[in-house]
């Protein structure tokens, strides 16, 4: 039997995890096993990877070891960030101000605390996704204690302008956190030049291992822990060290940096080779802003048909895509994204989006490219929607 085709273009949901960072994390497993919180020999490999680790992170981003929280990954990540600082600075003040189109583990916090009697002020993005740095500012009151806005969104790969928007944080003595979980190895960051106070990474979004991240906290930042129960983390965030995770995570970001200026790159060109056949497409139109986005995003709408539909249709090709984020790919509901840039409801459900890798080839964009039209007619021919003009049937 044949073996099925596999176009992998979906690693704004997950990466597969390097060969490399595997072979760093086995042996954490195996021969150097012991908890890191213990006194005898066998205890101080484990700590001494995870500082290892610790380095490589502080390292990647501009930071000092000191500074980086080992966490279970990014949802943890934005958790940690905002009720943390919500707790410390509660009496000061309870108003949040974050964007309409965070991914949902920062506004499903956001409705946590509302409940809880926080203020959440969402800002509005314009129709590329891009929040204005003005209206951060105007939405400024005298009991805002944190603003948290995403560096690059994980749907339309908009990239937002965050050094300014930190700055304005700054000049307002609020804290400002940004969900970093799509940019780190795909984007140069650091954190002294982007005005950042936390800042959150998640391991598998760059060929590291799933539940595994971290939680940038710049020295001097008043937070307090999301999770008790031990000393670990300074204090800060309780529970064994997942050191085997942590290792990986130390590589992979590693590797990440080292290969990010090739990567980029490459990629930009198979982006842009792939929006532009994609747009050639009938009643399709590019979401997200259309220079300053991911590398590896492409996120199409093609008008009266379904994503679902798009996205069973290319499995069957063998090509893995997505409608949208992977952590609401149950939901039958238009992306709040989209709906966020202004696009009508109806509209919205059509969207495919495509985030290319390190192993994307040219030869995989072009078969894309040959079935992804091919798709989209067959869907519009079946669709009661569809205008006369474009049906072929």
């Amino acid at each position: 039997m044949e073996e099925k085709r596999l176009i992998y273009l979906d690693h704004a949901a997950t990466t597969r995890t390097h060969p490399d960072v595997v072979s760093a994390m086995l042996p954490y497993f195996t021969e150097h096993f012991g908890n890191p919180s213990s006194l005898y020999d066998l205890a101080s490999a484990s700590r001494t990877a995870i500082e290892d680790a610790r380095k490589k992170v502080a390292t990647a981003v501009g930071a000092v070891p000191e500074e980086i929280f080992f966490t279970s990954g990014g949802t943890e990540s934005d958790n940690w960030a905002l009720r943390g600082v919500a707790s410390a600075y509660g009496k000061k003040g309870r108003h949040i101000i974050t964007s309409a189109i965070e991914h949902h583990a920062i506004l499903h916090t956001c409705e946590a605390l509302e409940r809880e009697g926080y203020e959440v002020t969402y800002l509005p993005v314009d129709e590329y996704g891009m929040v204005q740095p003005g209206a951060v500012e105007a939405a400024i009151r005298p009991d805002t204690i944190l603003i948290s806005v995403m560096l690059a969104n994980n749907e339309i790969g908009t990239i937002q302008p965050i050094k300014e928007i930190g700055g304005i944080a700054r000049s307002h003595k609020v804290l400002f956190h940004t969900d970093a979980v799509q940019g780190v190895g795909q984007i140069p960051i650091d954190v002294r030049e982007l005005n950042v106070d936390l800042l959150s990474i998640s391991g598998h979004k760059f060929s590291g291992p799933k539940g595994v991240g971290a939680l940038y906290i710049r020295r001097g930042t008043r937070i307090h822990p999301l999770i008790h129960g031990g000393a670990q983390e300074k204090k800060r965030r309780a529970g064994t060290e997942n050191v085997p995770g942590i290792v990986g995570l130390g590589r992979a970001i590693e590797r990440a940096i080292a290969i990010m200026p090739e990567k980029s790159e490459r990629l930009t060109k198979l982006r842009d080779t792939l929006i532009t056949g994609l747009l050639r497409i009938p009643k399709s139109r590019l979401n997200g802003h259309p220079t300053e986005r991911l590398p590896n995003n492409a996120n199409i709408i093609f008008e009266y048909i379904e994503g679902e539909s798009i996205l069973l249709l290319l499995n069957a090709h063998g090509i893995a895509a997505s409608s949208g984020s992977a952590c609401t790919s149950a939901s039958l509901d238009p992306s709040h994204v989209l709906l966020a840039c202004g696009i009508p409801h109806e509209v919205a459900h059509g969207s495919l989006r495509l985030t290319l890798g390190e192993e994307t080839t040219a030869e995989e964009i072009a078969y894309v490219l040959d079935v992804v039209p091919k798709v989209v007619q067959r869907l519009r021919d079946m669709s009661p929607l569809t205008p006369k003009e474009l049906r072929t049937r």
